[in-house]
C-alpha cells in the first residue's frame, strides 16, 4: 500500500490523530498535567507514524512524528534576528532596585508607582522562535544579540515548543524564551553517562547549552530539554495584549509554557517580598534560577522609556546572593604567586556550589585561617559568587583534626618567609629566583594586557623554565624555533607561529612595558599614570619617592613598591637586556593630542564595536584618564551593555552617561 492515495477517511484520521496527540503533549509538557498513560500515547503516535509512512502526503512539518530529529548536519549557519535580543542591566540590592524605580517615574515624569510584573530569570540558554501564518519557521540562538545560530533542527525536537500555536496571534511572530534543564532530568542524564563511562556535565546550564548545539539533532530529542517562553520580540500584522503580564497569559493560550510563579507588583514592598519569597523557594524548584527580572507592565510605558545602549530602561534584573554549600576540608596547600605572595587554598570534598564542582577554595591569608578557627576536617561553608574564587566563609562543623600550620619557609624555594609590619600577606622575598615566582613573572610578561604574545601560556613557559631556556623575560627574545619544537607536543609550525608572535611584540606601548614589568600595585592606570607623568622609561627609573607621589593617584606605598623595584640592580639588568633584544614603542611626538585632558572616564558593561582594553588605550591616547571605579571626580560614564551598579551610582552622582556610539564619535572627532 505505500505511496497510495489516501481517501477522506484516511486524511481525517490523521488530522483526528495529530489534533490528540497535540493536545496530549500541551497537557504533559505544558501544563505538566497527563492526560492518558503513556502506554496509550505510544499507541496514537504509532498509529500516525504507520498512516503518514503509508500516505507520505499526509506527513506535514508540523506533525508530531516530527519531533524524532534529523540527519546531522554540517554547521550552524548564522542567522540575524529581525529585532537585537538585548541584555538586561543588575541590581545587586534593595537600594539599586529603588533607583531603578525611581529613574522611570523621573523619565516618565510621574511620581506613582509603575505596575511591574516579575519574573523568575531562568539559567538557561535564551532563544528565539519565529512563527509564519502561526507554523514554527525558525529558531535561533541570542548570539551577540544581533546575530546568532541557526538551532530550527533541533528546537522542534523539544516537546514544549509549539510546532503549531493553537492560538494564532498574528501573521508573523517571533517568541522569546529560555531553553533549561530540569535538574531531575540533568541528574538522569549525568548517570546515564557515568554508566557509559562518558563525560557528565557540570550543571544543567551547560547540559541545555551543549544538548541545544549538538549538529545531529536526534541526540537533541534525546535530552530532557524544556522551553519557557517570557516575550515577545517581533510582531508584524498582529495587535497583543497592554501589558506584560497580560502577553504572557496570551502566550499561554497560543500553546507556550510559562512559568506558574509570574505575578504583577504594584510598590516596592511587593517587589522585595516577591524577591525574598523566589529566594527561599530557589532549592525547592527543579530548574535552575539565577534571580529574578522586574518589568514595568505596560507595554506602552516599555516604549516610551525605550532603551539605552543594548538593555531595556524598562526592565532590570535583580541577582541573587552568591550560593553557599558545606563540605569538608581535606587539607590545605600553599600556593606563591608572582609578587612573592603566599596564599593558603582548601582541599575540599568536591560539592556542587552554583552548578559548578568545587575542590578547592582560597583561605586568603594567615590571619584569615585564625579568625575562622579552622582545622584540617572540619565541616566548611564554602561560597561562590558568578566566576569569583570560590572561598571558604566559616566552619559549620568541628572535626576536631590537626591545625593548619603555616609555613615558615618558601614551599617553592624555602627561602624563610617575611610579612611586613601593618601587611596581612605573607611573602617569600627571593623575587625571581623563586621558581612559583619565576613562572608567574613570565606569565605575566607574556599576558593579553602586557607584551601580548599569543600562544606563550602557562603550561609553555613551566616547559620552557624546566628546559631551561626561560630565566627571566628576556630570555623569551632569544627562543629560536629549533629549541620550541624540540618540546614535547611542540611541533615546527607551533614553534614558527610563537617566534612570529614573540617578534610582533617587540614593538609595543611604554604603558605595556611598565605594566608588564610586573612591578607591585602598578596596574594597568597606574602604568599609564606613571609613564604620561614623567614621559620616557628613564625618567621614571630615576624618580624618587617624593617625585612619584606627585603623579596622580600614586601614594606612598606604591610609590615605595616602584622605587625599590627600579633600584634593584637585577631588575635593572633585565630592562637593559630588554631593551638591546629589540624591544622599542613610539616615542611622543611633542604634539601629543591632550583634547581630553583633564577628563576622567570609566568604562562598565561589555562594548560592542572595540574591546575595554581598546577604548581605554584610545581614550588615554587623547589624555584621559580611565578609572575603574564611579566617583565625584568622575567625568563620564561609558555604559555598555549590563552596565549594572556603576551605572547607577553615575546616575545618582549626576555623571553625564555615554553610549558607546557616543564615545566612538568623540574618539573620531579627535583623531
Amino acid at each position: 500500500m505505500s505511496g497510495a492515495e489516501a481517501g477522506e477517511p484516511v486524511a481525517a484520521e490523521v488530522e483526528e490523530l495529530k489534533a490528540q496527540l497535540v493536545e496530549h503533549n500541551h497537557r504533559y509538557y505544558v501544563l505538566d498535567q497527563p492526560s492518558i498513560p503513556d502506554a496509550e500515547y505510544d499507541q496514537l503516535l504509532r498509529r500516525l507514524q504507520q498512516l503518514e509512512q503509508l500516505y507520505p502526503e499526509l506527513k506535514t512539518d508540523d506533525s508530531p512524528t516530527q519531533r524524532v530529529g534529523a540527519e546531522p548536519a554540517a554547521a550552524f549557519e548564522s542567522v540575524e534576528h529581525l529585532l537585537p535580543m538585548l541584555s538586561l542591566d543588575n541590581a545587586f540590592s534593595d537600594e539599586e532596585l529603588q533607583a531603578f524605580v525611581e529613574r522611570i517615574q523621573s523619565r516618565l515624569g510621574d511620581t506613582r508607582f509603575p505596575d511591574i510584573t516579575a519574573e523568575p530569570k531562568l539559567d538557561g540558554i535564551a532563544v528565539s522562535l519565529l512563527y509564519n501564518d502561526g507554523k514554527l519557521e525558525r529558531a535561533a540562538t541570542r548570539g551577540d544579540g544581533r546575530r546568532g545560530e541557526n538551532i530550527t533542527s533541533n528546537v522542534r525536537t523539544i516537546e514544549s515548543v509549539p510546532l503549531s500555536l493553537r492560538k494564532n496571534l498574528a501573521p508573523r511572530l517571533e517568541v522569546r524564551g529560555e531553553v533549561v534543564m530540569s535538574r531531575s532530568g540533568f541528574e538522569k542524564l549525568n548517570q546515564s553517562a557515568r554508566e557509559a563511562n562518558d563525560k557528565v556535565f557540570a550543571n544543567p546550564r551547560n547540559a541545555a547549552a551543549g544538548s541545544l548545539r549538538q549538529l545531529d539533532s536526534r541526540v537533541t530529542a534525546s535530552r530532557p530539554l524544556q522551553f519557557m517562553a517570557y516575550s515577545i520580540g517581533y510582531l508584524e500584522g498582529g495587535e497583543l495584549a497592554g501589558s506584560q503580564f497580560e502577553l504572557l497569559k496570551l502566550l499561554g493560550e497560543a500553546g507556550f509554557r510559562i512559568n506558574p510563579l509570574i505575578e504583577r507588583c504594584d510598590s516596592l514592598d511587593s517587589c522585595r517580598n516577591y524577591y525574598e519569597r523566589l529566594l527561599q523557594l530557589r532549592d525547592e524548584l527543579d530548574y535552575d534560577i539565577d534571580g529574578l527580572v522586574y518589568k514595568v507592565d505596560s507595554l506602552l510605558l516599555q516604549q516610551r522609556l525605550g532603551f539605552v545602549s543594548r538593555a531595556p530602561r524598562w526592565a532590570i534584573a535583580r541577582k541573587f546572593p552568591a550560593q553557599e554549600k558545606s563540605t569538608c576540608l581535606l587539607g590545605v596547600d600553599f600556593q606563591v604567586g608572582r609578587t612573592g605572595a603566599v596564599t593558603p587554598v582548601a582541599r575540599l570534598q568536591p560539592v556542587s556550589v552554583g552548578g559548578v564542582t568545587v575542590s578547592n577554595a582560597t583561605l586568603h591569608n594567615r590571619d584569615e585561617i585564625a579568625r575562622l578557627g579552622v582545622r584540617i576536617g572540619d565541616g566548611v561553608v564554602i561560597r561562590r559568587a558568578g566566576d569569583v574564587i570560590p572561598q571558604v566563609v566559616s566552619v559549620s562543623e568541628s572535626g576536631g583534626g590537626e591545625e593548619i600550620e603555616f609555613p615558615v619557609n618558601c614551599p617553592e624555594c624555602n627561602t624563610p618567609l617575611e610579612q611586613a609590619e601593618g601587611e596581612v600577606v605573607t611573602r617569600c622575598p627571593a623575587g625571581l629566583s623563586c621558581p612559583a615566582q619565576q613562572r608567574e613573572s613570565l606569565e605575566h610578561f607574556a599576558s593579553r594586557k602586557a607584551l601580548d604574545i599569543d600562544g606563550l601560556g602557562s603550561k609553555l613557559v613551566v616547559q620552557l623554565v624546566q628546559a631551561g631556556l626561560l630565566r627571566t623575560p628576556a630570555d623569551i627574545f632569544r627562543l629560536e624555533v629549533e629549541q620550541i619544537s624540540s618540546l614535547e607536543r611542540m611541533g615546527e609550525k607551533s614553534a614558527r607561529n610563537l617566534c612570529e608572535a614573540i617578534e610582533a611584540s617587540r614593538k609595543t606601548t611604554l604603558p605595556r612595558f611598565v605594566y608588564a614589568l610586573g612591578i607591585r600595585e602598578v596596574g594597568e592606570a597606574t602604568a599609564q599614570a606613571l609613564t604620561s607623568w614623567f614621559g620616557d622609561l628613564q625618567q621614571l627609573m630615576q624618580a624618587t619617592e617624593e617625585q612619584l607621589l606627585e603623579v596622580p593617584d600614586v601614594g606612598p606605598v606604591v610609590a615605595s613598591h616602584i622605587a625599590a623595584f627600579f633600584a634593584s640592580e637585577s631588575n635593572r639588568e633585565v630592562i637593559d637586556e630588554l631593551l638591546q633584544l629589540g624591544l622599542y614603542w613610539p616615542q611622543p611626538s611633542g604634539t601629543e593630542n591632550d583634547a581630553l585632558k583633564g577628563q576622567t572616564f570609566v568604562l562598565t558593561g561589555s562594548l560592542e564595536q572595540m574591546t575595554r582594553e581598546q577604548a581605554t588605550e584610545q581614550l588615554q591616547a587623547l589624555g584621559a584618564r580611565v578609572s575603574g571605579s564611579v566617583s565625584a571626580k568622575t567625568s563620564i560614564l561609558v555604559a555598555g551593555a549590563k552596565a549594572g551598579s556603576k551605572l547607577t551610582k553615575a546616575e545618582k552622582l549626576g555623571v553625564e552617561i555615554w553610549t558607546e556610539d557616543r564615545l566612538i564619535e568623540c574618539l573620531e572627532q579627535h583623531q
